[in-house]
């Protein structure tokens, strides 16, 4: 098979373009490097397209031969949305409209994407099902909500088989700090490992389902092995919740190194608690097994300790 991974230079498309290359398939990639970078895909055997997914011509070439696309290509973070909304709205709602319609034109009649668990926002329901109602607190949130229907309505309109993951705070090797947007874990784990404090928005008592990267890279592979369609959004995550303060006391015994905590105010449009109810994901993938937090952290933290050495 011949996968094109839309924002493949990316943590989790880098990540995914690793495995399917291992499980010897053939991997197209268009990334535009405004939050992914090259070094990612370094000495990987991929076709790589620069470009971005708004460029009908890029997008064109990076669907050659291609079978299924995974639909990773977005512009991350609440506070990143609050700040730009409209470039927030072109790269994730219209972007997806645009990979839909170009996967159309070119005759590519399977795609999955990634919507957010942060749709379901001031819902306050945990677990969080499927069927819960959506409320989102952030313009990123509602480009993830459009992410997700329109894919879904494709399968109505025209026929398309489409999936849609709701992913959860995934984390693992290959998700960098060092950035205004950078998210939590590697926040923390870079600052551990530099001998700074750890920076907490509000009191630490938020809380996540966090989601190792190998483990949904081999969910969205399966995916696109079986060609699966399924008519409504699916969570990708597994149950668990973590506080910030839990992650952080994880961490410290991962890396055997004391953390200093630093509180800032809460940030606006962030969702107070987030935990997946996982029953849909595990009737379409009764065979994953997820790969715990603490060895997540474990390979998380050594990844870090490796690109610092």
């Amino acid at each position: 098979m011949r996968l094109l991974i839309t924002g493949g230079a990316g943590f989790i498309g880098s990540n995914l373009a690793r495995l399917a290359l291992q499980q010897g398939h053939q991997v197209n990639v268009i990334d535009d490097l405004s939050t992914g970078y090259e070094e990612n895909l370094e000495g990987l055997d991929v076709t790589f397209v620069r470009g971005t997914i708004l460029d009908e011509e890029a997008m064109g070439s990076a669907l050659e031969g291609v079978e299924s696309v995974v639909h990773l290509a977005a512009l991350g973070s609440v506070p990143r949305s609050i700040k730009d909304p409209v470039a927030t709205h072109a790269a994730n709602a219209t972007g997806t409209l645009s990979v839909l319609e170009a996967a159309r034109a070119a005759g590519v009649n399977h795609v999955i994407v990634a919507s957010s668990s942060s749709v379901y926002g001031l819902n306050p329901a945990l677990p969080k099902s499927e069927r819960e109602w959506v409320r989102p607190m952030s313009p990123y949130a509602v480009t993830k909500l459009a992410t997700e229907q329109y894919p879904l309505s494709y399968q109505q309109s025209y026929g398309m088989r489409t999936v849609a993951f709701r992913f959860f705070n995934v984390f693992g090797p290959r998700q960098k700090a060092g950035h205004v947007y950078a998210a939590v874990i590697p926040v923390f784990v870079d600052a551990l490992l530099a001998g700074a404090p750890l920076p907490v928005n509000g009191d630490g008592s938020n809380s996540r389902d966090f989601t190792f990267v190998g483990t949904v890279c081999r969910v969205l592979l399966d995916a696109a092995e079986r060609r699966l369609s399924h008519p409504e959004p699916v969570n990708l995550a597994f149950g668990t919740n973590t506080t910030l303060m839990q992650l952080i006391e994880k961490i410290e015994v991962t890396a055997g190194l004391k953390a200093e905590v630093l509180h800032r105010e809460p940030r606006p449009g962030d969702v107070k608690h987030s935990q997946a109810d996982n029953a849909v994901l595990r009737s379409l993938f009764p065979d994953v097994d997820p790969m715990s937090l603490e060895q997540g952290l474990s390979e998380t933290i050594a990844w870090f300790k490796e690109i610092q050495s």
